[in-house]
């Protein structure tokens, strides 16, 4: 814990007082904020975790889906000013933006708040990287309005209690929209007032589906470009005085009434709790594996057992112990998770990233190459894994995992992660995240230039502006 910012006072002091929305406290302290406020060791985890992003992206170009996006989205408006990241394109900001948070995301290999249960860097830097172009900010700015939607994305989706999930909504998309607007805000140099609006005027833009689980359809890989997008247009509209609800998280039909019912069990104090004094980006994890964080542990767990010698031919049956919750994601529909008919389905099922771990000893891109999720001997042994509930799970503070093997000779094996690998209390080293932005950046780009990308990256707190790390990422 740190000694509060000015931020964090002016916006306690508020609430102690009894006045102001959450979105009012928010907007007090997003104000208020400048990188000086922040600790140095989160600036540097901050870097970490963009360097992560972009990596990612520069992975992503080489993937169909990224292709036919920026097709499409090419297309609209034509050229523009602002860069794509590995592609020999320019946009319109808002075309930019969605095209970038796409490729962030679209590997589901980028960083997650485990509490929060979203992607919370995905639309906090790809807002944070179009918007200050536009406004012509300096690096030190950007990483702090890229922090801003960091820490209130993060916070509001914690208060759901996973709550999103279970109703079918995204939250990447879902929050993101409000972190990206408050990133966007801040970087425009919006006062408190419309800080406010803006997020009552993103209320009625946000949005994410879970739908993309019925058949691994693309939908997700575009919630955080989407939010980003939503979070630049409140923020315009709000700067010119178009008004919105001021209760855009507590109202009657404000976020989380309307999208988790009036029932709904969501703890609102955290939505603000800790602000300035405590940093959610510490307890955002890095994915050491390209898929769905839920699966991480069960990875891990189905490495630990190759490691103690346990071969496919010998298991007649694995169970793996999950919350119900994570369940819906990554074990239901069984049949469809058993066999995944594309790489998304893929990165959504616990059966086949256990087989394809204890199989070939690893789960990276390459396991999402159609080639390997038709492989029979994978398809085989998926379709001996069934789930049960955990009743030691730590979900959603952690994402625990623990498969139980029962093999031909009559013994019973198990083997557990209680706290996922890449999270605050099971970190990867700061060499694991070097190494896996080399790894990702240098499937599209040469080495010398993602030399100059890493150089850039850390050196961002010290830059004038933007263009140079813009430019080391762009295609020409």
């Amino acid at each position: 814990m740190n000694a509060p910012t000015k931020a964090a006072e002016t916006a306690t002091a508020n609430a102690s007082d009894g006045g102001g929305t959450i979105s009012h406290q928010l907007a007090l302290f997003v104000d208020g904020l400048s990188l000086g406020d922040v600790p140095a060791a989160v600036i540097e985890r901050a870097k970490l975790h963009i360097l992560d992003c972009l990596g990612i992206a520069l992975a992503s170009t080489t993937f169909e889906f990224a292709q036919r996006a920026a097709t499409a989205i090419g297309g609209l408006a034509g050229s523009g000013d602002y860069p794509v990241i590995g592609m020999p394109l320019s946009l319109p900001l808002r075309d930019q933006v969605l095209l970038n948070g796409t490729l962030i995301h679209g590997l589901d290999y980028d960083d997650t708040h485990t509490a929060g249960v979203i992607h919370a860097s995905a639309s906090a830097l790809t807002t944070a990287l179009g918007q200050s172009l536009k406004v012509n900010a300096s690096g030190a700015d950007l990483m702090t309005a890229y922090l801003v939607g960091v820490e209130t994305g993060a916070r509001i989706g914690m208060a759901a209690n996973g709550g999103f999930h279970v109703r079918g909504h995204h939250p990447t998309g879902l929050v993101g929209t409000f972190g990206a607007t408050l990133t966007a805000a801040k970087l425009a140099g919006l006062p408190a007032r419309k800080m406010v609006d803006a997020q009552g005027i993103a209320l009625s833009m946000a949005a994410g589906s879970l739908e993309f689980l019925s058949d691994g359809a693309w939908t997700k890989r575009m919630h955080p470009g989407w939010a980003g997008v939503s979070g630049i247009t409140a923020t315009a509209m709000a700067a010119e005085g178009f008004q919105g609800p001021s209760a855009a998280y507590e109202g009657r039909y404000g976020l989380f009434n309307l999208h988790l019912g009036a029932d709904n069990d969501a703890d609102l104090s955290l939505c603000t709790a800790g602000l300035g004094q405590v940093w959610q980006l510490e307890q955002v994890g890095f994915k050491p594996y390209p898929a769905c964080h839920f699966n991480h542990s069960f990875a891990d767990a189905a490495l630990a057992m190759r490691a103690d010698g346990i071969t496919a031919d010998n298991i007649e049956r694995i169970t793996a112990l999950i919350h119900p919750t994570q369940a819906q994601v990554v074990c239901e529909p069984q049949d469809q998770k058993r066999r995944p008919a594309n790489a998304y389905e893929a990165q959504f099922s616990i059966p086949y990233i256990v087989a394809q771990s204890l199989l070939r000893g690893r789960f990276t891109l390459d396991e999402l190459d159609s080639a390997a999720f038709g492989e029979a001997a994978a398809l085989d042994l998926a379709a001996k894994v069934d789930w049960a509930e955990d009743p030691n799970t730590r979900f959603p503070h952690y994402y625990s995992g623990e498969i139980v093997v029962q093999t031909r000779d009559g013994q019973t094996r198990r083997y557990r992660e209680d706290v996922n690998r890449g999270s605050d209390a099971n970190p990867l080293s700061t060499a694991d995240i070097e190494s896996k932005f080399w790894a990702n950046a240098t499937r599209a780009i040469s080495q010398v230039r993602a030399e100059r990308v890493h150089a850039a990256v850390m050196q961002l707190d010290q830059a004038a502006d933007a263009w140079p790390l813009m430019e080391a990422l762009a295609s020409t």
